[in-house]
């Protein structure tokens, strides 16, 4: 839990005594700590505290849903590839690569949707099953809103190319009458099968032609009667013009053939060709472009979306991005009726079908449970340039105000942080700011991941927070007894205060005992030692024992002899330097000269001594 530093605010609960209940609270930094007070009247009218209660209020749970774990980690390479993807690129190849990336998102979701789909079957956990069950409802409407999103902005299907896009989109994302298509075609008859015709009305509605008149050949065959029926049936759905990807017919050459073909099915709806057979005339009047006979099939539609589609299917197959606001609306009000109002998912593919891109994300944000869709999203229209002109008005645009949000989510998970430092990098206007307030809250658990958050600081250069960590690692090591590890952080802090500190904790303890510990550090030092002349006495002093122990006297009385004149030493160990010298002082040399000058030096050392003997002992006495 995030502590909080201030005194929370108090707010009266509503309805209460208000010298009874109040309420606590205090924003973390991804979550809010509310308590509730309650406060007892005694019989003298004052007031004592009673019980109360604590609770954390997070604001992206999802982010500690093991499942949506893929969902978070595969969609940020995706992130990273687009925001590193070729400028350069203009006009269909630009395009094409934005589509592409669009792609990619709805991948990761339909791949998450079916893992949680898994596990919700595999779980004999109620309460897992319901919360497995709401996320894959999340997800499946999730990856409807970003595909149409796709068609209608990033893909920005034209007149034509738009029906079959938006058709791929109903049956990818219509599956409530899938299972019921599977059980007609695994039977042994289909054509006798109770819902056969159903499944054959589901084909059309869908616009899958082939399909349909596969089955309908199976009806056909075993019912010869109706074989002349069929055929003209057949021959109206096989010569239905459709538009094509290809550009090989302009809009008016398809919309004077679709005409001609219309015109020949009212025509033998109104000879009443296919009397006889209800089922066949039903399926005529839809190819016709009937509402009424459309509506009827309302149970195996499902949605006013897909009634949307296959009303433009047979009415208007060349409708204009633009007109499609006017049919949606109208399809939505026929289809629901009075009886029932838009849920949220129905507000928000109408606000795409009516071109409102910054209600769509509105709407998505209100309604979905993460920042995870609404920042993917708007990140990926603005590179499409669709959010240009559109700024807060605390300066910053939609797309980093989006992910700003989900990154703060993903910061206050134990690993997933590790995301959200991507996210504040490409964030040009805050994120560095929300980064340095973010990584100061990382709880540096353990050195290998205080090491991750400082290379992640250093690669930013970010020097006040490289020695913040490195102070906080050092202390921890101090309190520890870990001298070498609290060495090592307070020199990459460049901490010169702390580093002589434990400079002189390594002098004491060598006095305590005789020896060094952390030779591997200290004999290692380089450069590093001239952070502090305590530092640097230590990493001297450790040389010397080094030359000593190498029997390479001569060097080593000359590096003490720097090491007692340069003042670095504390005077605590002067003693100690003294008690070294004595060794080398008592080593036989065979030249003349030196022989004095080392008599000299004894003789001068003695008398030193004697004089710090007698202050001593005179301010003892005092």
């Amino acid at each position: 839990m995030e502590e909080v530093d201030v005194e929370p605010p108090l707010v009266v609960v509503p309805g209460a005594d208000p010298a009874s209940r109040q309420l606590c609270f205090e924003w973390g930094p991804a979550e809010v700590l509310v308590c509730e007070t309650r406060f007892d009247r005694g019989g003298g009218g004052d007031a004592a505290p009673g019980s109360s209660r604590v609770f954390v209020v997070r604001r992206d749970q999802d982010i500690y849903i093991q499942t949506l774990r893929k969902l978070f980690n595969e969609s940020h390479g995706i992130f990273l590839g687009l925001q590193r993807c070729e400028e350069e690129l203009a006009g269909k190849s630009r395009k094409a690569q934005l589509v592409q990336v669009s792609k990619n998102y709805r991948s990761v979701i339909r791949a998450c949707m079916e893992d949680m789909h898994r596990a919700a079957a595999a779980t004999r956990d109620p309460a897992l099953h319901s919360q497995y069950s709401t996320q894959v409802s999340i997800l499946s409407a999730m990856e409807l809103i970003w595909n149409l999103c796709e068609i209608l902005f990033v893909e920005a299907a034209a007149a034509g190319p738009l029906l079959l896009r938006l058709l791929d989109w109903i049956r990818l994302h219509v599956c409530d009458v899938d299972s019921m298509v599977r059980e007609v075609l695994s039977s042994e008859n289909p054509s006798k099968h109770k819902l056969f015709w159903n499944v054959v009305d589901v084909f059309v509605l869908q616009g899958r032609m082939d399909e349909a008149r596969h089955l309908l050949s199976k009806e056909a065959s075993a019912n010869p009667t109706s074989m002349s029926m069929y055929k003209i049936l057949d021959d109206l759905m096989k010569k239905m013009p459709v538009p094509n990807l290809g550009n090989t017919q302009t809009l008016t050459e398809l919309e004077l053939k679709w005409q001609h073909w219309h015109e020949e099915c009212q025509r033998y709806i109104r000879d009443g060709t296919f009397a006889s057979n209800p089922h066949m005339e039903s399926i005529c009047k839809i190819l016709g472009g009937d509402e009424n006979a459309i509506l009827e099939k309302k149970e195996l539609l499902t949605t006013w979306y897909h009634f949307l589609v296959t009303r433009l299917l047979y009415s208007h197959p060349t409708v204009k991005p633009m007109e499609l606001h006017f049919y949606a609306q109208s399809s939505m009000d026929l289809f629901l009726g009075e009886e029932s109002s838009p849920e949220p998912l129905d507000t928000i593919l109408m606000a795409a079908f009516e071109f409102e891109l910054h209600q769509v994300i509105k709407e998505c944000s209100i309604a979905l449970s993460n920042w995870w869709f609404v920042a993917h999203l708007t990140d990926l229209l603005d590179h499409c340039k669709l959010l240009q002109s559109h700024n807060l008005y605390f300066g910053s645009n939609m797309r980093e105000f989006l992910l700003l949000e989900y990154a703060s989510g993903l910061f206050s998970h134990h690993s997933l942080w590790q995301l959200g430092v991507d996210y504040f990098d490409h964030c040009p206007e805050y994120g560095r700011v929300y980064l340095e307030l973010h990584i100061e809250r990382i709880p540096l658990n353990t050195e290998q991941k205080a090491l991750k958050v400082l290379r992640i600081c250093e690669q930013r250069h970010m020097q006040e927070q490289v020695r913040s960590i490195c102070k906080i690692m050092a202390m921890k090591a101090l309190r520890n007894n870990r001298l070498g590890s609290a060495l090592s952080w307070s020199i990459r802090a460049k901490d010169a205060a702390f580093a002589t500190l434990i400079s002189d904790r390594f002098l004491k303890d060598y006095c305590e005992r005789g020896c060094f510990s952390d030779l591997d550090l200290i004999d290692n030092l380089g450069p590093s030692m001239l952070l502090s002349d305590r530092l640097t006495f230590l990493g001297k002093y450790r040389e010397f024992h080094r030359l000593y122990g190498e029997k390479r006297f001569s060097e080593a009385a000359k590096l003490l002899l720097m090491l007692m004149t340069a003042h670095i030493a504390p005077c605590s160990f002067w003693m100690t330097l003294l008690t070294d010298a004595l060794p080398l002082l008592e080593q036989k040399e065979d030249d003349d000269v030196e022989t004095v000058k080392v008599e000299m030096l004894r003789l001068a050392l003695a008398r030193n001594l004697a004089r710090v003997i007698v202050k001593e002992g005179t301010l003892e006495g005092s």
